[in-house]
Formats: C-alpha cells, structure tokens, sequence
C-alpha cells in the first residue's frame, strides 16, 4: 500500500512538474516578444500574481539611488512609497544573499517583530532577487495576508525559474532601451551637423543661424527671415520644413514680387467657379494646399495692403475664404515669411501693416550678407566648383591664389547666387585645371579712401544693378528677374541708391 501511495505520488509530482514546465515556457515565450521595458514589468507582475495565486505583489529594481518598487498590484502609491507595508525586512535579507525565500506562516518565523509582519498581518510570504549575468537587479515579491501556507515548495521553484526568465527578459528590453536611445542621439547628433546640408556655411553668423533654426524645428511659431537677395532665405524656409514636425506636409511657395496684386489674394485663398471671368472651376488657394505643411511667403513685403488685412484675420482667426464663397474654411499651417527689406522700416513707411508685422514676425532669423561669412565665401566657392566642374566635364581642382584672394575680397553684392553664378560662368570658361581672375569675370575692387563699409556696399550694389540694367537694355521687369527681386523692390533700391530713370 506504502509503495503504491508512493508511485501515484511520483506520477502527480511528474504531472505538475510537467505542467510548470510547460506554464514556465509559454511564459517565456511571452515575455520574450516583450521589448517595452515598462510594459514587461507589467507583465512580469501580473504573470507571478495569476501563476501563484497571491493576493499582493512587487517587483523592486535597482538602481543609483538604491532598490525601489517599480510595479505592484494591490498596493497603493502610499504603500510603495513607504517599503515597511511590503516587509522590507524580508527583502532586505533576500537581497542581501540573493536567495529565494519561502515563509509558510510569518507570525511563527523571526521575522514576526518586523514592524510590517506585526501591523498588516503576514502571512504567506515568497521573495526571489532578480539576476542577470550574475548581476543583481532587484527582486520579486508575493504575499497574502488571508491565509497560512499560501505557498508551496514547488511555487518557490517555481518562482525562482520564472524570475530567471524575467531578469533575462528585462535586460534584454533595457538593452533594447539604450539602443533605441543611443540611437535618437546619434540621430540629434546627425541632425546637428548635416540637417542643413543645403545651407553651406561655418562661420560664426551661420552656426548661430543654424543653432535658432534648430530651437524652432518642431514649432509652429510663426517664423520671419530677413536678409539681402541672394543669402539664401528659401533654403531656410525649406530646411525649418523639411526636418521639422511638418515634414509629412506639403512646403508651398509663393514669391509675391512675381505676381500682381489682383493675383496674390486668389493664390493665397483660391477661388469659387464663375466669382469673375476665368474662374472656369473652382481652386484650391495655397492656404488649402499647405494644410498640415508650411507655407512660405517669399517677399511678403510686396503683398498689397487689402490682401495684407485679409492675411492678417487668417493668422488671427485661422479662417479663410474663397473669393466668391461666403462660407469659411481652416487650413492648419506654419507661416514662414522673407523679405530682404527690414520690414519695420516698412512699417514706420506705411507700407506694411503693423499688426500683421506682430503676427508674422513670432521669431525672426535673419541672414548675414556673404561679405561677412568670412571663409564660407571659399567654402561655398568650392561646393559650387565641384558641381559646376562636373557638370562640364572639366578636371578643375580649385581657385589659383589670385582669384582667392579675389573671392575673399569682393564685397558680393549679389551675395550667394551672385557667388554661384560666378563659379558657373568660371567653369564654362575655364581653360586649366585652376580658376584665375579671368575665368570669374570679377573686377578686383578699388578702396574708396574715407568710405565706410556701409557706404562702400551701397557703391558696389550701385555699380552691380547698373551692370545688369546695361545687360537688360534698362528693362526693370528683366533686370528684377536677373536679380532675384521683384520689380517693386528694385524700385525701392533705384530710389536709395539715387539712380535716376
């Protein structure tokens, strides 16, 4: 009878063992696909709560501060915060040796005196240290206060292999954790130095260009760029768009100094069919184009001032109509405006709204003049020759030390297309394998004794427009276009720099 009792209890210890087996490996296949590290100690908790029947239960992480709770279940924040409520005298000792303990009755063990065991009357206690690669990283922790003897040998077992499984787990997401974070650090990092790579420049005015575009990336503040023609202010609207939160939007562009003022409003709001003659359908303005993107305002200054007050109650409202329609639509986009005026001249002149001003103007970045780049003159002259060189299949290495020195020194009234256009022209001419003074088509400039810089750069920008408007015949809408301006602003630039019709 002695060995038949004795065989059925071999075959039910088999059973369960198998049955453990078997939880044990559905639980570390779960576990495993786990790589949230937040989300796995949920589930690690809830996995040793449901698998042992416990009533309480809290997973301890260390870290620098020391051992801390991280998760629980029937526990309050009040509970966690004060360890004494989950017998910190047993987790102690299972984290000093890093043994498992199992405690059938707490109330008839040494640990009845703890100041936790006595007031909230422990019961079954089962605490087991989490280690990975032999290292401590924290414990698991069940009770129940209702019943003696809650847990088995076979639970401590039990427990013990689940929190192998468990620990390997946490480090693996904790590990993915890093790798995730490196990750976005070596991407901020990457961000920092080649975000812009279309925006060519180390010098001090440019670093701290790039340092205010990159503070407003993932804003939608209204964002104002100022600067002579030429220094690049729609390469700068692009890149606040494309490594910005708007990315997945659309980048509109509207250069106002091209269009007249009966066309800027129907651009910008679209229209509705038969509101005047043309309107053969109705359109989409730029407004509903740029829905979720940015929209980018080049020589806002040049916008009339019916259409300005119009602008004005879209950015105020973020409502817009059709012209023709009478119902009101919304369009959610960033404003990035340019102009290579100071617009609050413009504003003391009348000639642009100030409210307006306030609304657009949320951070204004404004664009040195390549005269003061210092080096990025040579920096941008050689990105330029390496594509241009290319292009006419010429083995041009580089500038000779005269058209160096040149580049250097030319005040660059045109600024960087003016460069460009330069090296451009250099590379079709070019006859040897270094660019010379000849090639860049650049007159050295003469010092004008007594003459400030200020005044200096107007002289040159004289010379410079006349030159073109010599090219043109004196056609200012063709002379405009070659400048890369409108035509009201050549305007504006013919009467500062007194030169007469």
């Amino acid at each position: 009878m002695f060995n038949l009792d004795r065989t059925i209890a071999k075959d039910y210890i088999k059973v369960m063992k198998q049955e453990s087996f078997q939880t044990l490996l559905k639980i570390s296949q779960t576990i495993n696909t786990i790589l949230n590290y937040d989300e796995l100690l949920e589930k690690i908790m809830d996995l040793a709560i449901e698998n042992l029947n416990a009533e309480r239960g809290v997973i301890l992480i260390k870290d620098k501060k020391g051992t801390i709770p991280v998760v629980a279940r029937e526990l309050s924040q009040k509970d966690l915060d004060d360890l004494t409520q989950i017998s910190s005298s047993i987790l102690n000792q299972v984290l000093k040796d890093q043994k498992p303990l199992l405690i059938h009755n707490a109330q008839d063990t040494d640990f009845k005196s703890a100041q936790s065991v006595m007031l909230h009357s422990i019961q079954s206690v089962m605490c087991v240290p989490l280690v990975s690669r032999d290292k401590l990283m924290g414990a698991i922790y069940v009770d129940s206060r209702s019943h003696k003897g809650v847990f088995t040998a076979d639970d401590l077992e039990f427990l013990t292999a689940f929190s192998h499984q468990a620990a390997i787990a946490l480090e693996n997401a904790r590990l993915n954790s890093l790798l995730i974070d490196e990750n976005k650090y070596l991407k901020t990092e990457l961000v920092k130095t080649s975000q812009f790579e279309n925006i060519i420049g180390h010098s001090a005015q440019m670093l701290k260009v790039f340092e205010i575009m990159r503070k407003v990336l993932n804003s939608d503040i209204p964002v104002l760029i100022e600067g002579e023609t030429g220094t690049g202010k729609e390469l700068v609207a692009r890149a606040l768009h494309y490594n910005g939160a708007r990315q997945k939007g659309k980048f509109v562009a509207l250069y106002c100094g091209s269009l007249p003022d009966t066309l800027i409003e129907s651009e910008l709001f679209g229209y509705k069919k038969g509101s005047f003659t043309g309107a053969v359908a109705d359109k989409k303005g730029l407004f509903e184009e740029a829905d979720g993107g940015t929209l980018f305002l080049d020589e806002i200054i040049d916008v009339n001032l019916t259409t300005q007050a119009k602008l004005l109650r879209v950015l105020q409202e973020g409502e817009f109509r059709r012209i023709g329609e009478t119902i009101n639509r919304k369009a959610d986009v960033r404003i990035v405006s340019a102009t290579n005026r100071n617009l609050a001249d413009a504003v003391k002149e009348s000639e642009f709204r100030e409210d307006l001003f306030y609304r657009i103007q949320g951070l204004t970045i404004e664009l040195p003049p390549l005269r003061n780049r210092g080096d990025d003159v040579i920096v941008l002259a050689n990105h330029f020759l390496i594509h241009y060189a290319k292009k006419e299949n010429k083995p041009i290495k580089g500038f000779d030390p005269k058209s160096t020195e040149l580049l250097l020194n030319y005040s660059w009234p045109g600024n960087v297309r003016e460069l460009e256009n330069a090296v451009a022209r250099a590379c079709a001419l070019a006859t040897h394998n270094h660019i010379t003074i000849e090639d860049l088509g650049i007159k050295p400039e003469t010092k004008i004794f007594g003459m400030g810089l200020k005044d200096e750069v107007s002289q040159k920008e004289r010379e410079y427009i006349l030159g073109i408007l010599e090219e043109v015949g004196g056609n200012r809408t063709k002379a405009a276009e070659k400048l890369g301006i409108s035509r009201r602003t050549l305007q504006y630039k013919l009467k500062k720099l007194e030169i007469e019709d």
